[in-house]
């Protein structure tokens, strides 16, 4: 498999500046086409407070016949009443008059402040310059990402590359992620692409695997957006047969990765942020109860605190793990802080605090790891610290 920057086979993408950020040379409208009717799939927000865009596209897919996801920066289009509804609708109007496709065939997305309406006029005239944009290439694809960005501090892409059956496969995304980050679903915005060829079930399918296995185990504060939305768009122009038992698996692992690079890109670029935070929890009974721990631990201010100042607080995590639902006593724990032995048996270890503590503060990457003695299933999730510069990045976030 190869990491180039590249769309699959039959995507074009685009993305500029139209004027809807107050700085009106900053990027803040994107968009991914195929060529051909793709079989698209889609996982929302959870949160019961969501946006138009996520309303509209929610009630589109699963579906044989996407052409289209227009995407913009700098507004959410949340809690915008029946006009939002309508706009976001005419969104996808624009685009699909300007491809000649139908309404149906266009999934739209928003992001930035909540509670303000859309100006039209900058993408009324933002849409007709994306289609003539639209490109194959590499740039493109870069423009795109950079057109769904808010906070962020760099686009975020990944590409995998595959062969099925003697032919070549590409699965590529882009994503856009830097704080409101929480699982389920799904902390962000992204568009996933591949060539090969999928009915709309198998697409839904794969999505929703990946989801769990990625944008479901990423978290920066615990706080699940009203526009979350990722995509899986499927067009069958690698000109490969039906898929097989093996070749799906195959494809799943590769739309599996780029999902993965994806969500560990987002807590890389979290607001503020110092450490990327590994949080591993194995030997549960079910998975659902591993994910419950380590998403308990990565949403802890007093884990996250602790880490921020370089503290090998084991109490933090420990405590954590225990006021979960899962049943489990102090002597279930096995606890590693950088591959340091830390607690077990209920009782912590004789371990160096100043070692481990300058293992956190010298590496941004920092591996907490419980062991539980119930099972086989596991999680790996990831998130980051919690610093001043957060704080602060977001208390002016409207102002």
């Amino acid at each position: 498999m190869t990491a180039e920057m590249i769309l699959p086979r039959g995507f074009r993408a685009a993305g500029l500046a139209c004027g809807i950020k107050q700085n009106k040379s900053t990027f803040d409208l994107s968009l991914f086409v195929s060529d051909a009717p793709c079989c698209g799939a889609g996982v929302f927000t959870t949160n019961q407070v969501c946006g138009a865009p996520v309303k509209v596209s929610r009630e589109r897919v699963p579906s044989d016949s996407i052409r289209a996801v227009i995407i913009n920066s700098g507004n959410s289009n949340a809690c915008t009443g029946d006009r939002g509804i309508e706009d976001a609708r005419w969104m996808t109007h624009q685009v699909a008059n300007g491809l000649d496709v139908k309404d149906e065939e266009v999934l739209v997305c928003s992001t930035g402040i909540i509670g303000r309406f859309l100006s039209r006029p900058p993408i009324e005239q933002g849409i007709p310059d994306a289609i003539r944009q639209l490109d194959s290439g590499s740039q493109a694809f870069e423009n795109a990402a950079r057109g769904m960005m808010t906070t962020d501090t760099v686009p975020k892409q990944a590409t995998r590359t595959l062969s099925i059956g003697g032919t070549t496969v590409r699965v590529s995304g882009a994503a856009k992620g830097a704080a409101m980050i929480a699982p389920n679903m799904a902390t962000m915005l992204s568009v996933i692409m591949t060539d090969a060829p999928l009915n709309a079930a198998q697409t839904d399918q794969m999505l929703r695997h990946a989801v769990n296995r990625s944008f479901n185990c990423v978290s920066v504060e615990g706080h699940t957006s009203t526009s979350d939305t990722v995509i899986l768009l499927s067009n069958g122009a690698a000109e490969s047969a039906a898929l097989s038992e093996q070749e799906l698996a195959l494809l799943q692992t590769a739309i599996d990765e780029v999902a993965m690079q994806l969500g560990q890109a987002i807590i890389r670029d979290a607001e503020g942020a110092d450490h990327f935070i590994t949080i591993e929890v194995a030997g549960a009974n079910q998975r659902s109860e591993a994910h419950e721990i380590a998403r308990t631990i990565a949403n802890d201010a007093l884990v996250k605190t602790a880490i921020a100042g370089a503290d090998p607080n084991w109490g933090r995590i420990v405590s954590a793990a225990g006021r979960t639902s899962v049943k489990l006593t102090e002597q279930d724990i096995v606890l590693h802080i950088n591959g340091t032995l830390i607690y077990e048996n209920g009782l912590p270890v004789d371990f160096d605090e100043k070692i481990v503590s300058d293992s956190i503060r010298q590496n941004r990457d920092v591996s907490i790891q419980i062991q539980l003695p119930f099972g086989a299933e596991a999680v790996v999730f990831w998130t980051s610290d919690l610093t001043q510069e957060y704080v602060r990045l977001n208390s002016e976030y409207t102002t």
